[in-house]
């Protein structure tokens, strides 16, 4: 589904991403970890087309077609979700409003009629109870004081409304308690979990990997992937610290 080459990247005159490549299958979770400063942020803002990270070389395949090459709205329609570390209030728009004009753009795009206003309520309703967030969370504006744990459910019922084909999830677990990381955990594998999607899960530690379990996980340093292995790799890089991994990488 997402085939990434040699993939160098800049944020004004700074060079973040060296040379990274990875593939991801549909049907696969893939989780990136990696040290501050390594580029995680940086890969998923240039996969989602955040203006001013420049894409020196290199390619990125998405369902066949050059990603690159596709605006940000394009990407989305295209099946493509980006979960942000970091999601943004919009004041004076409410998550009802803005989550019926973002889906039926999409469906626009495709050349799917919009929802009615009942149909598109019934479709939040459901998402909303799948991650255990009140439909009045869903009126109020979007993310304005909302707590750290209550934007990342949000965003989960964003993504579940949605309903892309790829996801990639730059550490929805921080900000997140016991309860809600479960939550959140829960409603990536009921929305996620298909034979027919993909996920690049970006995250500091293994805690969210006990609910979602990857695939593969890759560590990501110095912005290029340094190793690669099964979920044992996280646990060894909880317990070890990514010291280990880097010197055997010959990166340290």
């Amino acid at each position: 589904m997402l085939k990434i080459t040699n993939l160098h990247a800049n944020v004004g005159d700074t060079q973040i991403l060296k040379g990274l490549s990875l593939e991801v299958n549909a049907g696969e979770i893939h989780a990136i970890m990696g040290p501050n400063g390594a580029g995680k942020s940086t890969l998923s803002y240039v996969l989602g087309g955040r203006p001013g990270y420049e894409v020196t070389e290199g390619s990125v395949e998405f369902m066949g077609q050059d990603l690159l090459d596709l605006e940000p709205h394009e990407r989305a329609a295209t099946g493509l979700f980006l979960g942000f570390q970091y999601p943004v209030e919009i004041p004076g728009v409410s998550n009802v409003q803005f989550l019926r004009e973002a889906l039926n753009a999409q469906r626009a795009s495709r050349g799917e009629e919009a929802l009615s206003g009942g149909e598109f309520l019934k479709l939040a309703r459901e998402k909303a109870a799948l991650l255990k967030l009140d439909m009045e969370m869903l009126k109020r504006q979007v993310n304005v004081g909302f707590s750290g744990g209550e934007k990342k459910r949000s965003e989960m019922v964003q993504m579940g409304i949605l309903d892309p084909k790829f996801a990639v999830l730059d550490e929805t677990d921080s900000g997140l308690d016991i309860d809600a990381l479960r939550v959140v955990g829960d409603g990536i594998n009921a929305i996620m979990r298909d034979p027919a999607k993909g996920v690049l899960l970006i995250t500091h530690y293994q805690r969210l990997l006990d609910y979602v379990k990857p695939d593969k996980v890759h560590v990501l340093a110095k912005g290029r992937i340094v190793t690669s292995g099964g979920p044992e790799l996280a646990l060894q890089l909880e317990s070890e610290g990514y010291e280990g991994a880097l010197e055997s990488a010959g990166v340290a």
